[in-house]
């Protein structure tokens, strides 16, 4: 009977059934190993998912922003500074000034919002209040809030925790916070200088964490309770409660007269863009910065998934060789080269399902937890659960399709196994091509071609917002890049170990076995290589940006005083009278004061007596008087600053960005800050050392005996000279560059210079002699101290120097509160991602190892077999390892360092471009080290008995 050798209908599908069920089965036979790469797949996923979701859930959404700050009200009025009535805020935040022209009007004169509030509806009043109370000696600050808490009108904004509503004048609700930080229980009294109280229930602000010390009052409470003069309408909100919305354009009015206001209907219903702005002014775009958020974050989620796809190849490329008699069997039955691979790729397919959906339910069920675990802690950092579906089908379909690349290496191989040769032995050689080099070259030279033109793009123009509007093209094609070479460098991997080991004639036994065996046995040795290298990539890329991002911050960090140093005053406001006017200041020794801080705390080091121009002192408030003087024997309007020549001003470009942050012109000491009243120091040298942190120079010294100036910052100085200027408080004018007023200069003074830079960046222009000071009629005085740390207190020995100042002043006053400075956290965080990319490429290096000894277990039982002691099989085992990972961790680190480095270069960062080498050098050498070390120890002196394998 002859042949038929027609081709069966829908015989594709049937082969793909056949190997759909035949991967199931052998998934079901070999759970661990199963369960090894779902892991290997599910845990970015869900780590992908997770960071995604908690991302979203800390923006609010417009109907929670309505629920959070408005409950059951239709709007909100309140003060909003704004120089002209040419502004307009954010239809989404009243606080915030969204567009403005940024012309100063001095003529323009901003309402109240009690009067510029609409008709015909019934108004809630809610007022900040600044209350002390008392904790031993000291007197410690907390907030009170004048608001009818429990009105329907708040629910939703404000919430009752537990106890009950007040029954009378004595009865007060408050925060959880204040009941924790005070030890009180429900009964209790609590004597504030608000009067004293009884808490009988705890509030839940919507929009403030449970842990802040409120007291909230009723307008009756405050009114008996607390002496204050009149309202002050920055600390006042009016909420409307009524059936008509507040539109836009009724927004806009109140913003021209500036008051801010957050509108129900707005707020779900924002106008366009082009009604949010004013004449004259641009719409800020931050379409660029997202974008190169979301590369960023697609750069290292494709470095991650890349790396655990190549984790799971290396267990699917083990599970083939397990698989290979079967298939060969398979083939034997007559089943086709594309129906073999399509078994293993079909395991890959039905793992890779079940990871991705396993690590999105997980990744969303971890982060509903941590959502519902902030919010039932009384916590505002995450407003509610806010999947991100978008994020979450792409890691999905990442994760997917690097499992399911992941097994069709393996596949591949596998159906191109001559069939005798799988039947007569499982360890066949798998035939060996150029093919992968070839691919590998080419990805490489792609990968160098999108570095390179990533990085030419990004410095082809020094307009920043030229490059504002490249970055997402450059960011894209730098990704990109990186993800090229790593795959370039994983294709020539075999190409590179044959080169490694092509001469080892010079290494120990050991070494020199490993090296051997990795060459021969490149079907496992490439994966663990591989693998180590994604990994590797991946940790030196989070080291560099994170590195960079820190030089950043710390470029950017405000200092107010020297790492340690604290600042007090001599003089304090006391409260207002019972009619409402100011007392004079009310004066402290500083010795007095400095004997209290150093029994306080066992930290100090040094103080020093701050002496600087009179502040301050019964100016009046609103537009100067021409009756009345700026500087009389009892009030003083004047503040004194150096004044910036106009050759030295920071360059920017028309939108407002630096041309370049790295000039000088736009960097050091109060380049950008306001006068105030210690900016100018009265001293010499021991005021220098203790406020700069320098000792002063010869030529500093004698500039100070001739009459003139050390400056803190060269971009005040020209020609050697300063300028320096009296300015009034009462009057305001525009600012030289950009938006913004400030106050009128009265008058100049020009000063000999001498620049001495401080350690850091501190708050001052300078310092002058006492008889310069005297000479210029600056009215020297004392003002404050400052207090040198030997280390930065702790939160109970701030709270000691804060009462030990109270007691001394007499009343609250100033917080203590020392500089941190920028060592507190920073390179704490840096060995922590140290220690988590380790984990990371130690994870890698340790599977993949583990997966490796696995599959040489014939080798060493044939080892064994002739005579190999278990300390030659322990070194071979620890010689293994520390071959894949040493190689994989330096091919890693420069496949992320480089890409990384770029991505620095062409973003904001790059003038805070740091690479953390001894950081890499611990990556590069500790992981292997520890590797071999534990494969050494792991790998077992007897081997268990297995099969005898046909002949």
């Amino acid at each position: 009977m002859p042949l038929d050798l027609t081709p069966v209908p829908h015989w594709r599908r049937s082969s793909h059934r056949i190997a759909l069920r035949l991967a199931r089965r052998d998934i079901a036979r070999h759970k661990g190993r199963s369960l090894l790469i779902v892991l290997l797949i599910m845990l970015p996923v869900a780590g992908m998912t997770g960071a995604a979701t908690l991302y979203q859930s800390s923006q609010r959404t417009p109907a929670e922003i309505v629920r959070y700050e408005l409950g059951n009200t239709q709007a909100r009025f309140s003060a909003l500074p704004v120089p002209s009535a040419d502004s307009l805020q954010d239809p989404l935040n009243d606080g915030v000034i969204a567009s403005s022209s940024g012309r100063y009007d001095p003529d323009f004169q901003r309402t109240d919002p009690l009067d510029a509030l609409p008709a015909g509806y019934e108004v809630l009043r809610q007022r900040q209040l600044q209350l002390t109370t008392g904790v031993g000696e000291a007197l410690v600050s907390l907030q009170g809030r004048e608001v009818d808490a429990l009105n329907p009108a708040f629910e939703g904004k404000y919430s009752l925790l537990a106890g009950r509503a007040p029954h009378d004048g004595t009865e007060v609700l408050v925060s959880p916070g204040l009941m924790a930080r005070f030890h009180l229980a429900f009964g209790q009294e609590f004597t504030t200088s608000a009067g004293t109280f009884v808490p009988v229930g705890t509030i839940r602000d919507a929009s403030a964490a449970d842990s802040n010390s409120i007291l909230y009052l009723q307008s009756s409470q405050v009114a008996a309770g607390i002496q204050q003069g009149p309202l002050n309408r920055q600390s006042v909100s009016y909420y409307l409660v009524g059936p008509e919305p507040v539109t836009w354009q009724q927004i806009r009015e109140a913003n021209s007269k500036g008051v801010g206001v957050l509108s129900r209907s707005v707020v779900l219903d924002p106008p366009s863009a082009g009604q949010r702005t004013v004449p004259g002014s641009l719409l800020h775009d931050n379409t660029p910065v997202l974008v190169t958020v979301y590369a960023t974050f697609g750069l290292v989620g494709a470095l991650a998934l890349l790396e655990v796809g190549l984790l799971a190849g290396a267990a699917f490329a083990v599970g083939a060789k397990r698989q290979m008699r079967e298939l060969a069997l398979l083939a034997s039955a007559g089943a086709e080269s594309s129906t073999i691979g399509a078994v293993v790729t079909a395991g890959g397919l039905w793992l890779g399902s079940l990871a991705v959906s396993a690590g999105a339910a997980l990744g969303l069920g971890a982060a509903a937890a941590v959502v519902h675990l902030v919010r039932s802690t009384g916590s505002a950092r995450l407003a509610g659960l806010h999947p991100d579906f978008l994020l979450t089908a792409g890691a999905m379909a990442m994760g997917l399709a690097a499992c399911v690349l992941a097994a069709m290496v393996p596949a591949r191989q596998v159906s191109r196994h001559a069939v005798l040769g799988a039947l007569k032995s499982g360890r066949t050689t798998a035939p060996k091509g150029t093919r992968p080099t070839l691919a590998g070259a080419v990805a490489l030279a792609l990968a160098a071609g999108l570095l390179a033109a990533g990085w030419l793009i990004g410095a082809s123009t020094n307009d920043p917002d030229r490059q504002a509007e490249q970055l997402p093209l450059v960011v894209s094609m730098l990704s990109a890049g990186a993800v090229f070479a790593v795959t370039g460098l994983v294709l020539v991997t075999g190409w590179l170990i044959l080169r490694l080991t092509s001469r080892t004639q010079w290494l120990s036994l050991s070494l020199r076995m490993a090296a051997r065996d990795s060459a021969r046995n490149r079907g496992r040795s490439v994966p663990a290589v591989a693998a180590v290298l994604a990994a590797a990539t991946l940790a030196s890329a989070a080291l560099v940006l994170s590195a960079s991002q820190q030089a950043g911050q710390r470029e950017a960090h405000y200092w107010s005083g020297l790492e340690n140093q604290a600042y007090l005053p001599l003089a304090v406001d006391p409260p207002p009278a019972a009619d409402g006017t100011r007392q004079a200041p009310r004066q402290v020794d500083a010795s007095v004061l400095s004997s209290a801080l150093a029994e306080a705390l066992g930290t100090v080091e040094s103080t020093q007596l701050v002496t600087a121009p009179e502040g301050l002192l019964n100016c009046p408030e609103g537009p100067a008087d021409a009756g009345f003087p700026a500087r009389t024997d009892t009030s003083n309007c004047l503040v004194f600053s150096l004044a910036k020549p106009q050759a030295n001003e920071c360059p920017t470009t028309p939108q407002g960005r630096l041309v370049d942050r790295a000039d000088w012109r736009c960097r050091g000491s109060m380049v950008d800050e306001q006068p105030s009243d210690r900016a100018i120091l009265v001293g010499g040298g021991e005021e220098i050392r203790a406020a700069l942190g320098r000792d002063a120079s010869p030529e500093a010294l004698a500039v100070l005996k001739a009459g003139g100036m050390v400056v803190t910052n060269q971009v005040f100085v020209h020609d050697g000279k300063a300028v320096l200027q009296a300015k009034d408080v009462r009057t305001q004018g525009p600012a030289p560059s950009g938006p913004g007023t400030v106050p009128s200069v009265v008058s100049s003074t020009t000063l000999a210079a001498a620049v001495l830079e401080p350690a850091v960046d501190v708050p001052y222009y300078g310092v002058v002699s006492p008889e310069t000071a005297r000479r210029l009629d600056l009215r020297p005085a004392p003002t404050g101290l400052l207090v040198q740390l030997a280390k930065y207190p702790s939160e109970s020995e701030a709270d000691a120097a804060s009462a030990a100042a109270a007691a001394v002043y007499g009343q609250p006053g100033m917080p203590f509160q020392a500089e941190p400075g920028i060592s507190q956290g920073g390179q704490w965080m840096t060995w922590s991602i140290v220690a988590a990319a380790a984990l990371i490429t130690f994870s890698a290096a340790g599977i993949t190892t583990g997966l490796s000894l696995a599959d040489a277990r014939t080798d060493h039982a044939t080892l064994a077999g002739v005579g190999a002691s278990p300390r030659l099989r322990r070194a071979l085992a620890g010689s293994q390892a520390l071959f894949t990972s040493g190689v994989g961790a330096l091919l890693g680190a420069l496949a992320g360092v480089v890409p990384a480095l770029l991505l620095v270069m062409s973003t904001d960062m790059r003038t805070a471009v740091e690479v953390p080498w001894l950081h890499l050098l611990a990556l590069v050498v500790a992981v292997p080290l520890v590797g071999a070390t534990l494969a050494w120890a792991c790998t077992r002196s007897g081997l268990p008995l297995s099969r005898r394998g046909l002949a």
